[in-house]
């Protein structure tokens, strides 16, 4: 009799398994149970429905550094950190037509300090996509705008180990809002693209703060010579050794209508608002191991870029204008080490010059890539000359090392 419900069991455990079918590709004569998502490897780690009506792909970054600081008037200093911490989270739903990416962040450098008032800044990109065909898409949420070269490529596709004074200044950064970009790239004939955005012009992970002021910013790119190989105008440097020459123009303007930031997206609160335009201009050039990149950005205010707090005049903030070069030069080897020189020079406002200096700053560095940009070795050495209002002069520098592996 135990035999018999042994056989019985048997039997209905083979049968409700037998619905489960199994099927065999004839690309890899690879066996699959169709009830179980399809893996993929490259860029992270990716997942994909049997049905193919969702597709999620996980990836992560790790930035560690150390540096050490000797300034002017100050005593050396050492630093260790975590600078970033990135998780990423991108795919479809429904349709390879719409598109998601998820951003989160974790390192303090990246999170910032908690502030009464403010929301935490865990959030980096949270953006859904419609993408019709390959030449439109459209967007909505939160990401980065369409503004200078640098700030647009990842933090961890940078040659050195940080973007330019210039950059952290007079960038664009994230915001809120819905973009539109136009997309014609060829291999080997000229290109070009046209980005717009209509932003809130506040920034990251903000609320409570509504305004009748949005932010417009519009953008070009122009590829004389075609499009770069695997989209190297993402990537610093020319780690894939461009066979011909490559050269990207652009131009991005901005007008933050009714800013209430020093840095239009970013800084501490205004105390009153200012209407602020930015321009971006960029350059690229990469062949054979050479690359090179320059930039100019700008921020003007339509009126006194400083502000006072009405019930205390002794308070007051303002509006970082001015404008800035940067100049970097690297090559790459056989052996995959890469020197990298970069000059950047930024001017302030004479309305503000008080309050801020005028900046030259050096930098040489030295990467190893082990595995492209998603497993490096960099090594920096930066010198600051700061020049301040009443011919005051200071002179800084900082030694890096930082180890960047991702996928």
């Amino acid at each position: 009799m135990k035999k018999v419900f042994l056989m019985f069991w048997l039997f209905l455990f083979w049968n409700n398994q037998a619905q489960i079918t199994v099927k065999q590709t004839s690309e890899n004569n690879d066996l699959k149970l169709s009830s179980l998502p399809y893996y993929s490897y490259g860029k992270g780690l990716g997942l994909t429905s049997p049905d193919s009506l969702y597709q999620l792909n996980i990836r992560f970054r790790i930035q560690n550094r150390a540096t050490y600081f000797n300034n002017e008037d100050e005593k050396p200093s050492y630093d260790g950190q975590i600078r970033r911490l990135r998780l990423r989270f991108d795919g479809y739903v429904g349709s390879p037509k719409f598109l998601y990416a998820l951003q989160l962040s974790f390192a303090p450098g990246d999170v910032g300090e908690i502030q009464e008032g403010e929301n935490i800044n865990i959030i980096r990109d949270a953006v859904i996509f419609y993408r019709p065909n390959k030449n439109w898409n459209v967007s909505f949420g939160q990401t980065k705008l369409p503004g200078n070269r640098q700030r647009v490529n990842s933090s961890g596709a940078l040659q050195l180990t940080d973007r330019s004074i210039n950059n952290a200044k007079f960038t664009l950064d994230r915001d809120f809002g819905i973009q539109i970009h136009n997309l014609n790239e060829f291999k080997d004939k000229f290109s070009y693209n046209f980005k717009g955005a209509v932003s809130t012009g506040e920034g990251r992970n903000v609320t409570g703060r509504a305004d009748d002021g949005v932010a417009l910013t519009g953008k070009i790119e122009l590829f004389p010579l075609g499009a770069f190989t695997n989209d190297g105008t993402n990537f610093e440097g020319d780690i894939v050794r461009e066979v011909k020459p490559k050269l990207l123009l652009s131009g991005a303007f901005q007008q933050n209508n009714n800013s209430q930031r020093t840095q239009g997206q970013l800084g501490a609160v205004l105390f009153e608002k200012r209407t602020t335009q930015s321009v971006l201009l960029d350059a690229m050039v990469k062949y054979k191991g050479w690359a090179f990149m320059s930039s100019y950005m700008s921020r003007a205010a339509s009126q006194n870029a400083v502000t006072y707090n009405p019930e205390d005049v002794s308070e007051f903030n303002y509006v970082y204008t001015g404008n800035g070069f940067d100049y970097q030069l690297s090559y790459l080897f056989k052996n995959n080490y890469e020197l990298i020189g970069r000059y950047s020079l930024q001017h302030v406002e004479k309305e503000i010059h008080a309050f801020a200096p005028h900046v030259k700053q050096y930098s040489l560095g030295l990467t190893k890539y082990i595995w492209e940009h998603h497993f490096k070795l960099q090594t920096e050495v930066s010198y600051d000359a700061s020049e301040y209002f009443g011919n005051e002069n200071k002179r800084n520098w900082y030694w890096r090392f930082q180890v960047e592996i991702g996928i």
